[in-house]
Formats: C-alpha cells, structure tokens, sequence
C-alpha cells in the first residue's frame, strides 16, 4: 500500500560522465543539474515501487528544483526522497540532496502511477 512517508535515498559519486560539460549543461567540471534532478527522480521512484500494483510503475510529471551548490568530480553525492501526499495516481515527494551533511539541492516532485502496457501503448512513433 502506498502511504504518505515512504523514503528512499539514492547514491551516486560525480565522475566526468555525469559533470556539466558531459551533459552540455554547463562548462564546469561538477555535477550537472540534469544529474542532480535524475538522481532526485531516482529517488522518488524508488521510494514507493515496491509498494506499486503489478503492472504499473511511476513517471515524472512535475518537478521544481533547485541546485545549491557544486559538487566536484569524486564526491559521493544522494538525494533522499519522501513521499509527502497522494491523491489518487498523483504522488508528491519532498526531495533533499546532499553532500555529506551539506544541502545541495532541494525539490518537489509529482509522479503519475500509470499501467506500463497502456502507458507505453499511447506513446506517438517517431518521424
């Protein structure tokens, strides 16, 4: 079942794959922000997927996101994610990322519960 509460926090370490300059986001040396939101996402997805119907997973519809501070390459950075309502398919999580006990990044989250088989039925072919 899934109730307001649920938490989880991802984990990931800055390496030149997920820098500014790799994602095109900037021209600096440190965590992009594209990194940052994916790793906050993460978060929230994984927080109530076990808690999920079969058949069905979770996708982003809204995030409002801010990136506080840089993280240079070999930082282990997390987000910790918490599921802080629900109405219907509509999930909302308070998301924290941090640096060890330094805040980096804060946002809120809604994900959508959708049916995987229909959900990917709807999707418009590419030209």
């Amino acid at each position: 079942m899934i109730e307001k509460g649920l938490i989880h926090t991802s984990h990931t370490t800055v390496t030149d794959d997920n820098t500014a300059i790799a994602l095109g986001s900037g021209d600096m040396p440190v965590l992009a922000t594209p990194a940052l939101i994916a790793l906050m996402e993460n978060a929230a997805m994984l927080a109530v997927a076990p808690h999920l119907p079969e058949g069905t997973t979770t996708v982003g519809g809204h995030i409002e996101a801010s990136h506080l501070r840089p993280s240079a390459i070999g930082t282990a950075v997390e987000a910790t994610a918490e599921l802080s309502g629900k109405d219907g398919k509509k999930l909302y999580f308070k998301i924290v990322a941090r640096q060890g006990h330094t805040i980096i990044g804060e946002a809120t989250h809604l994900r959508f519960i959708v049916d995987r088989e229909k959900f990917m039925a709807n999707l418009t072919p590419g030209i």
